[in-house]
């Protein structure tokens, strides 16, 4: 019985010491800004963005992006990425 209670306190306190680690590191990342430069920029005015995304099959996507006033339709793919067409967003074709 007491070795039982003793095994329940290691694992009561291991579980606490990793949730300690977590929050500590999760303060961390956050004091350094390094959140904001894995994520991207999360402005007010955002200078990339996706527009649309199209699933093809498993492995290809089409996605519409834009990039400051241009757009670019882009063909993700295992193989490679290729630039369909790429033009300003206020002209039509």
């Amino acid at each position: 019985m007491g070795e039982e209670i003793i095994t329940y306190l290691k694992v009561i306190l291991a579980l606490a010491f990793v949730i300690g680690l977590i929050v500590v590191s999760a303060g961390l990342i956050k004091k350094t800004g390094l959140d904001k430069r894995l994520m991207g920029s999360r402005g007010t005015n955002p200078r990339l963005s996706v527009l649309e995304t199209i699933y093809l099959d498993p492995k290809r996507r089409i996605v519409i992006v834009k990039c400051d006033d241009k757009e670019h339709v882009l063909l993700l793919g295992i193989s490679g990425d290729l630039l369909i067409e790429s033009r300003i967003s206020g002209e039509k074709s």
